[in-house]
């Protein structure tokens, strides 16, 4: 599928704005932005396997599309949510736990590059991964 692989982060655009709405404090936004995080994404029909490695941690994520599962962000933000397919595009819907608050996020293959856009409060920030 066109999500397998080994992506690591090539550049952000707008990333500290989006983790300042999202609460994060200022030294955690900076050290956040150089993670250097590593995805590497395995797809069996609607099952994924997702695993993160970072400076800061390394999880391993399995979901099924369509099916609500719940996730804690890096900063301990924790969200409950689901993936679904549209077209090429993952998209994900997560409800804050402390807030009620909806973040959505999208995968998605544009040329060679795996990009993550995140929207929250009216912030979006694109993250981009090459393999």
């Amino acid at each position: 599928m066109a999500f397998d692989g080994t992506w690591k982060i090539d550049r952000s655009e707008n990333y500290e704005k989006f983790m300042e709405a999202m609460g994060v404090g200022m030294m955690k936004r900076k050290l956040g932005a150089h993670d250097n995080l590593k995805i590497t994404i395995q797809q069996d029909g609607n099952k994924f396997i997702v695993k993160e490695a970072s400076n800061f941690r390394n999880i391993e994520i399995e979901f099924t599309l369509g099916v609500n599962f719940e996730y804690s962000l890096a900063d301990g933000t924790e969200l409950s949510g689901a993936w679904t397919l549209e077209g090429n595009k993952l998209v994900g819907t997560f409800t804050r736990k402390d807030n009620g608050k909806v973040l959505k996020a999208y995968r998605e293959i544009v040329g060679d590059e795996l990009v993550q856009t995140y929207v929250y409060e009216g912030v979006e920030s694109k993250r981009f991964f090459k393999r």
